[in-house]
């Protein structure tokens, strides 16, 4: 087996058994946790001293990932969206009831990707569903661009840190309603 194979496993028991992960994305360090998994959530949310309210980001490997969660919209208008991944493009949806309140926080949407991040989308892949991508660091404070400022911060308050390198993006992931197409968040 691999070494980036055993990574993965080991990335990926830790999301199965409730823990919180470290992991590159196209644009920073992200956590994640299993998005079905309230605890493991609220213990993201205690790592990140973040409010439930605000509502977290699904990451995927594939469109098909995200479907159980998202209320789809027109041919034309999901075609457009489906264009920009994978890639650093995050897509507010209507929730399905699929989501739980820890993840839409007080929202009724969702917000998603479908990663273009290699590891993060074998990440995905290899857990078989989306994860919660949220950036490595104290709400208000930079989000981590390094494996080695992830480990100062967070080597004891998380189950694993996948090896590897955030993308070449300097800007977070650009947000946009997917109905409108307005830009919530620039990217």
């Amino acid at each position: 087996m691999s070494g980036r194979r055993w990574q993965l496993l080991k990335a990926c028991r830790a999301l199965s058994n409730g823990g919180v992960i470290a992991y590159p994305t196209e644009t920073v360090w992200g956590l994640g946790c299993d998005p079905s998994d309230e605890a493991a959530v609220r213990s993201l949310l205690t790592i990140k001293q973040r409010p439930v309210q605000k509502g977290l980001l699904l990451i995927a490997a594939n469109t098909a990932q995200l479907e159980p969660y998202i209320v789809a919209l027109t041919p034309a208008k999901m075609r457009k969206i489906v264009n920009t991944w994978p890639g650093p493009h995050t897509w507010l949806f209507t929730a399905t009831e699929r989501v739980p309140p820890w993840i839409r926080g007080e929202h009724a949407t969702v917000a998603v990707r479908v990663t273009s991040h290699p590891l993060a989308a074998a990440l995905c892949q290899q857990f078989g569903r989306p994860i919660v991508s949220t950036s490595a660091n104290l709400s208000g404070y930079a989000p981590a661009k390094s494996e080695i400022l992830v480990r100062r911060h967070f080597w004891d308050k998380v189950a694993y840190i996948l090896p590897g390198k955030a993308g070449p993006h300097t800007t977070p992931s650009e947000i946009r309603d997917a109905q409108t197409g307005v830009v919530v968040r620039a990217g």
